[in-house]
């Protein structure tokens, strides 16, 4: 193991996973009601639908896919012994990726292009899209030329990553790898080290407490039958209760 090899694969997602956990926790505290993804969609929602769309249903499912394969290799493997079974899940995740790389293409021209947007686009925001598109374009390079990636990843990088939360890391069979594929593991510790700086971190204050929620109840005192008829003449006094 040379230390180029050693240095990003090795300390360097040790790093970016350090630097993603102190530099979000210390976001969050100083500045916590500030985070938001600063939505631009009353500036411009045409083009960001058709670009947001595809982006983040394709990276909600690629996300899960490595997940899955992150934390159930044998499950994987088992799966994709079956041909018919394992193109299938190649071919979903390729299209997914497109799905991903078309939305995020959308969404950079978008920015470059709209005035509106224009003002209200940092440079951070332009970096971390075309980190995010690099991410992509080495994903769609590795599907198209290194093929059965849900298998190898889950018996060789599987592992690995799995080594490194044990903090005995063994990257011997990732070094043997391609360069694409270990570009495509550092671009993905790279987001995880910018992480805090940009707006992908208003992924964490999601408002998902929303979903067990209890309905909220309104109860109606005015007559709204009353107040809501076309003919009724408009007044400043308050309709009487029921």
């Amino acid at each position: 193991m040379n230390s180029l090899n050693y240095f990003f694969l090795v300390m360097f997602p040790y790093i970016s996973i350090a630097v993603f956990l102190i530099g979000t926790i210390y976001r969050y505290n100083q500045s916590g009601y500030k985070v938001t993804s600063l939505s631009a969609q009353f500036l411009e929602g045409k083009q960001g639908f058709w670009g947001t769309v595809p982006f983040h249903w394709g990276i909600l499912m690629l996300f899960v896919g490595h997940m899955i394969a992150f934390l159930f290799p044998k499950a994987v493997l088992a799966w994709n012994a079956d041909p018919t079974r394992l193109i299938i899940h190649e071919g979903l995740g390729f299209m997914f990726a497109v799905a991903v790389l078309v939305g995020l293409g959308m969404l950079i021209l978008r920015r470059l292009t709209n005035a509106r947007l224009k003002v209200v686009t940092s440079r951070m925001d332009l970096f971390v899209e075309f980190v995010l598109l690099a991410q992509v374009i080495l994903g769609c390079w590795i599907a198209l030329g290194y093929r059965w990636g849900s298998s190898w990843f889950a018996s060789d990088l599987s592992p690995y990553l799995w080594s490194l939360i044990k903090l005995n890391p063994q990257a011997d069979a990732v070094i043997a790898m391609p360069l694409v594929i270990r570009a495509h593991i550092v671009c993905a510790f790279s987001i995880f080290l910018i992480f805090p700086f940009t707006r992908l971190v208003h992924l964490l204050v999601a408002p998902l407490h929303y979903i067990l929620r209890p309905y909220q109840v309104v109860i109606w005192y005015w007559d709204r039958k009353r107040i809501r008829r076309a003919s009724t003449a408009w007044s400043d006094a308050r309709p009487q209760n029921n």
